[in-house]
Order: C-alpha cells, then sequence, then structure tokens
C-alpha cells in the first residue's frame, strides 16, 4: 500500500484530482503491467491493456468505494477483465509466455542456464492451467499479493482462494515432477 493511500484515493473519487490519481498510477502501473505481461506474453500487448485498465479505472474512479477491499485489488479486477476481453477478441487460447518478460530475475553462467529451465518448464505447466488457477498463482507467486488481495481481485472468497491455490498447485506438482514442493504459501 502506498503512503497516503487512501488520501490519493479521496481527492482523486471526491474531487477528481488527476495528480493525486497519477500517484496512484506511479505506484501500481509496473505491478499491473507486470500482471498483464505475464498473461499476454507480448510486450506492446501488455502496455495497451495496461493503459486501458488505468483509463477505466480513471473514468470510473467515482465509482470506487472502499467496502474494505484494497485499492490495488480494485485495479487487477480491472486488469484481469481487461485481459479476457483482450483474449475474447482475438479467441486465443495460450495466454502465458516468455517468462523473462514478466521481470522475473534470470543468472548468468551454469545457474543461469539451470534457472532458466526450470523456469520454462514451471511457465509452460502454468500456461496449461485453467485460466482462474493461473490467475491464482501469478496473483499469489508473481505479485505477491495475499489471500484476501486475491480473493478480492477475483471475485472468490479467501477459502476459495486457497482452494484454488491448493489445487494449482497440485497440478503443478504434477507437471513439473515435485520441483516446486517447497514453494506453497498459506
Amino acid at each position: 500500500m502506498l503512503d497516503g493511500e487512501e488520501k490519493l484515493i479521496q481527492d482523486a473519487v471526491k474531487v477528481g484530482d488527476s495528480s493525486a490519481f497519477g500517484k496512484l498510477y506511479d505506484h501500481y502501473q509496473p505491478m499491473i503491467y507486470r500482471f498483464v505481461l505475464v498473461k499476454v506474453g507480448r510486450r506492446e500487448e501488455a502496455e495497451d491493456i495496461t493503459h486501458q485498465v488505468f483509463l477505466q479505472a480513471w473514468q470510473n474512479i467515482r465509482t470506487y468505494h472502499h467496502r474494505g477491499h484494497p485499492f490495488g485489488s480494485w485495479l487487477y479486477r480491472i486488469a484481469r477483465n481487461q485481459v479476457i476481453d483482450h483474449y475474447r477478441a482475438r479467441k486465443d487460447d495460450a495466454p502465458l509466455e516468455a517468462a523473462d518478460h514478466a521481470g522475473i530475475a534470470t543468472e548468468s553462467g551454469e545457474a543461469g542456464v539451470s534457472l532458466k529451465i526450470e523456469t520454462e518448464k514451471v511457465m509452460a505447466a502454468i500456461r496449461r492451467l485453467k485460466p482462474e488457477h493461473q490467475d491464482v498463482i501469478i496473483l499469489r507467486f508473481v505479485e505477491d499479493l495475499s489471500i484476501r488481495e486475491t480473493a478480492d481481485a477475483i471475485h472468490k472468497t479467501e477459502g476459495a482462494v486457497k482452494l484454488i491455490q491448493h489445487r494449482a498447485m497440485e497440478e503443478l506438482r504434477k507437471e513439473t515432477h515435485g520441483s516446486l514442493g517447497d514453494t506453497e504459501r498459506n
């Protein structure tokens, strides 16, 4: 959460303060962009979709009401819907590509090659998950959102997110032959 976020949101909502929204944009844009990029795999498309997310957020900022849901979750929900709309328009079934573009750190040398191979295995396994499972894995482990924030972003209960995460991790374990065993979080 951004320092003074509640005041910035209040200023953006009540008086349409574009500079307050700009500070929110500066804080959340890298996270939303990374989420979208992991989902679509192409920088240009991710940039366009991220732009649409913030444009839609600005156009609808007056409808945002803090009801115990973080502002970031509202943005992730918009981003998720924009990605869904993107794929509906394209009729494309492969939303994840190229983990390197998602800001996943890589190393050089032998360790880097090994890490790259493992990352490619994991990303290939994530591509085979159902979209809802992909969303939970990306939000929880790439974006590092809490269970609650993830639940808010995908319109599910916290219990449902835990169950989806558990099932997705089980599928990933099967796909990668147990190499993810210690990465599951509660």
